[in-house]
């Protein structure tokens, strides 16, 4: 029994090995996740930057639109002034003009504060720009570099597969039904684990006197009463004894 129990910690250890490679497996690509939620703010962050300049190219269009407006205006009150024959409508256009030319001046004040704006909100955008590719760039090697990972640990995973196939070969059939039974029922982690001073080292729970002498014996197999994995006792696994099965 102690070889098989030997035999079965191997076959177990394969076991925890493919399990932890199968949370890799799904870690790993929220790993990839997260550097396209990156990827998204950053390229966010270019579209925000191009709008904003777009927007001052509109603002700037805008203010050429009024100046041209409002010059027309003047045109229009200059012929005007060519038929006025009271002073008092002459001098109200004259007033009017002005008050144009004002506004005007406004303008075109606004206009070179947009232009400026303009300038800045370009540069802006082609740093921020030139810097984000690059930084997207090293996002991509990254999510390169995760999808080598993930290939990488499932082709370890399908190679620990085709060992364990082998591994389950070489423990009796009971004792591996047995043991395929309280893993199904355990999911995770181990199942065939070591007595210690008289206690379950799965759940941490104790065991009858007599249980602990027949586990310490290496007689037969028994499973922890409280949580139900298999039990052995470390030290006697060095001798080999022929394996007896309990029955169900």
């Amino acid at each position: 029994m102690k070889t098989q129990i030997k035999k079965l910690l191997e076959l177990q250890n394969i076991d925890l090995q493919i399990e932890a490679l199968l949370v890799k497996e799904k870690e790993i690509p929220k790993q990839k996740e997260k550097l396209k939620i990156q990827e998204k703010k950053l390229r966010q962050e270019i579209e925000d930057s191009e709008k904003n300049h777009k927007k001052l190219v509109l603002e700037q269009r805008e203010c050429e639109r009024q100046i041209t407006q409002l010059q027309e205006q003047i045109k229009k009150y200059n012929n005007q002034l060519l038929a006025v024959k009271k002073n008092e409508e002459y001098q109200a256009l004259l007033k009017e003009i002005d008050d144009i030319k004002k506004q005007i001046g406004f303008k075109e004040e606004e206009q070179i504060k947009i232009m400026l704006q303009m300038d800045e909100a370009n540069l802006f955008f082609l740093e921020a720009k030139k810097r984000i590719e690059a930084e997207i760039q090293q996002l991509k090697k990254q999510e390169e570099q995760i999808d080598k990972e993930l290939q990488e640990v499932i082709e370890e995973r399908k190679k620990l597969e085709q060992e364990k196939i082998e591994a389950q070969k070489s423990v009796n059939a009971e004792l591996l039904s047995h043991y395929t039974r309280v893993k199904q029922r355990r999911k995770t982690g181990p199942v065939v684990v070591p007595l210690r001073d008289e206690i379950c080292s799965g759940c941490f729970m104790q065991l009858l006197p007599q249980v602990v002498n027949e586990i310490m014996a290496s007689e037969k197999i028994h499973t922890c009463r409280h949580c139900g994995r298999i039990l052995y006792y470390a030290e006697a696994l060095d001798e080999q004894e022929p394996v007896v099965i309990p029955k169900d």
